[in-house]
């Protein structure tokens, strides 16, 4: 029998977020035997944000050495990697980059968008998200196709490959080119009902089939660490690397959301929802997409431009425990829609017009900063109606991580508005979601593997009362978003629905 999730039994996480590259070592337990991270850089020009895709290994390579300090080199079971969504680079046939990371936000690409939708759309209706943003990956790919090919350019050198993000660092773990995760794949077009890549959709859009790499399902183990890449990162060769995910799903992973209607909820600079589900949620409004998880269910998700950030735009420099306590003792109603930057939302409702707005009358700065605790809240409530409203499972366990989930009167607060009980995990991150589906390498289901390695550290219950008393708070701010026109009709009948005993 496997000994995957015993305390002998050692798994790697490894992360490349925006800012950092993390590592993990972890036993089949969940116990943390190592962890280390070393900073990110990127460029940012006005649409346009890039990397550098060799600091992206060198910096792993470094927080994977630390790690594992002090860790039997005979534990180490295996790793994945997971990386931002939709950074794309292209790279010539030993894998050495051609071009920058363009990274998950970047849209340089807006003017290819209508291209891709036109081409591919049948494609993606069938998907279930309607149509490709400038900031996915497709878009991206054709203006690097452009870029490569303008007058002063390079060109399209011969065995040119795409990587997605994560492709680079599999590729100099293997020391060769191994298939892509199809969660990573599916912002360049990846079919995740067919399993395989759209040829004449592809094909019209202009994107040689060599380009593209071979796919798998994640979990897949697709190579072992080779010789130079054990020197560099002190990981064991001849590890299984299996195919990870986008580091949202890695984080819904690590929070232990995977039975079918159970949900992560990620507060950080903006609100992020993933989700479990048996069957593919199509949105006609196209601001929520599933990816497909291992074992073939369906990970449906989507990412607010609220969240909070909205914190540090109204109160930069400001003492945020003090000013929660002060808040708390407030009991003030007053809602500021919690909106991030001047972009406008893109979920639970796409409206690139809509601004922030304050319902109510708040006295004082504790006033101010409980209505943007109450105003993120609220919409955390509006997007699980919006998700039932498509018919997303929503009744599951739901789970609380991000950096806004370390306050704990705003989780508490959270829980109250939603009238639900919701769980805080020890430690729940996307590289602890890398370790948990590298456990399956070693013979262990991922639901096992996350029952024995994520840990809760407390489970949060609604105050029936305060619920009852926020539903009609909770209205009021969908009224507001449906009179400003960003709110469609039949979604605020529906939470309206929800809303009655």
């Amino acid at each position: 029998m496997s000994d995957a999730l015993s305390a002998d039994a050692v798994h790697l996480g490894l992360d490349l977020g925006t800012q950092s590259a993390r590592a993990v070592a972890v036993d089949g337990t969940g116990r943390l035997l190592g962890a280390a991270s070393r900073p990110l850089t990127g460029r940012r020009d006005g649409v346009r944000h890039e990397q550098d895709p060799q600091q992206w290994w060198s910096a792993l390579a470094a927080a994977c050495r630390e790690a594992l300090t002090g860790v039997d080199p005979s534990r180490v079971r295996g790793l994945a990697v997971d990386a931002t969504s939709g950074t794309v680079l292209l790279a010539d046939p030993a894998g050495t980059p051609l071009t920058p990371g363009l990274m998950y936000d970047d849209r340089r690409a807006d003017a290819y968008t209508d291209r891709v939708n036109t081409h591919g759309g049948r494609v993606w209706e069938k998907l279930g998200y309607r149509a490709m943003q400038p900031s996915w990956a497709l878009p991206k790919l054709l203006w690097l196709l452009d870029d490569l090919g303008r007058p002063g350019g390079r060109g399209l050198p011969a065995g040119t490959r795409l990587l997605h993000q994560a492709d680079l660092i599999t590729w100099r773990l293997a020391g060769r080119q191994v298939a892509s995760d199809a969660s990573h794949a599916l912002k360049t077009g990846y079919d995740l009902i067919a399993e395989r890549w759209p040829e004449a959709e592809l094909d019209a859009l202009g994107v040689p089939s060599a380009l593209l790499p071979d796919v798998v399902r994640p979990g897949t183990v697709i190579g072992t660490v080779c010789a130079d890449a054990a020197e560099a990162t002190g990981i064991p060769a001849g590890t299984p690397i299996s195919a990870g995910m986008t580091d949202g799903c890695a984080a819904q992973i690590g929070a232990g959301a995977l039975t079918p209607g159970a949900w992560n909820a990620v507060l950080g600079t903006t609100l992020v929802f993933k989700g479990a589900s048996p069957h593919l949620v199509r949105d006609p409004g196209g601001v929520v997409y599933c990816h497909r998880g291992p074992g073939g269910s369906w990970l449906p998700g989507g990412a607010s431009s609220s969240g909070a950030g909205v914190l540090a735009h109204r109160f930069p420099g400001a003492d945020l425990d003090a000013l929660t306590a002060r808040a708390a003792a407030t009991g003030s109603t007053a809602v500021v829609y919690p909106l991030v930057g001047a972009g406008g939302e893109r979920f639970p409702f796409r409206a690139p017009d809509a601004a922030s707005f304050v319902l109510g009358e708040p006295a004082g700065e504790a006033e101010e900063f409980h209505a943007c605790l109450l105003g993120v809240a609220l919409l955390e409530r509006l997007c699980f109606d919006y998700l039932d409203h498509l018919g997303a499972p929503v009744d599951g366990p739901l789970t609380f991580t991000g950096g806004g989930a370390r306050n704990r009167y705003w989780s508490q607060l959270r829980a109250d508005v939603l009238g639900r009980a919701a769980r805080l995990p020890e430690q729940a991150e996307s590289a602890l979601g890398m370790a948990v589906l590298a456990a399956t390498a070693s013979g262990a289901t991922l639901e096992d593997a996350a029952g024995a390695m994520v840990r809760v550290r407390e489970e949060l219950r609604p105050d029936p009362g305060r619920t009852a008393r926020l539903l009609p708070v909770y209205l009021d701010f969908v009224d507001a978003l449906t009179r400003r026109g960003w709110l469609e009709q039949a979604v605020a009948d529906h939470a309206r629905g929800k809303a009655r005993p």
